[in-house]
């Protein structure tokens, strides 16, 4: 089975940093692109950052200046740097992924289990 874990998340006082980890496992031929998304209770899950294999970034508004994401290689932990954090980052983060199983397969989105982010006042 191909599953994504992450790791990373905790609590902290605003102000402060954390660094995400997400890592792809299982019969993977190729991996498009990987990211991050976040989702609080009641509310639609958002993206917060993509990077592609070939290192194409798009990050969210509202985190843009203060989040950075970042990868090894393909295949590799794919790291969400986040600093100067506001409660309003309070979330469960989600790693994500595109990828083919096969050569002559289209894409499937693989969905981490999340890692619970918590910002302090």
């Amino acid at each position: 089975q191909v599953h994504l874990v992450e790791s990373g998340g905790g609590l902290v006082q605003a102000g402060g940093s954390l660094r995400l980890s997400c890592s792809a496992s299982g019969r993977i031929f190729s991996i498009d692109a990987m990211g991050w998304y976040r989702q609080v209770p009641g509310k639609q899950r958002e993206l917060v950052a993509t990077i592609s294999t070939g290192g194409r970034i798009n990050v969210a508004d509202s985190v843009k200046g203060r989040f950075t994401i970042s990868k090894d290689n393909a295949k590799n932990p794919v790291y969400l740097q986040m600093n100067s954090l506001k409660p309003e980052d309070t979330a469960v983060y989600y790693c994500y992924a595109s990828i083919r199983v096969l050569a002559t397969s289209g894409l499937s989105g693989v969905w981490g289990q999340g890692t619970q982010v918590t910002v302090s006042s």
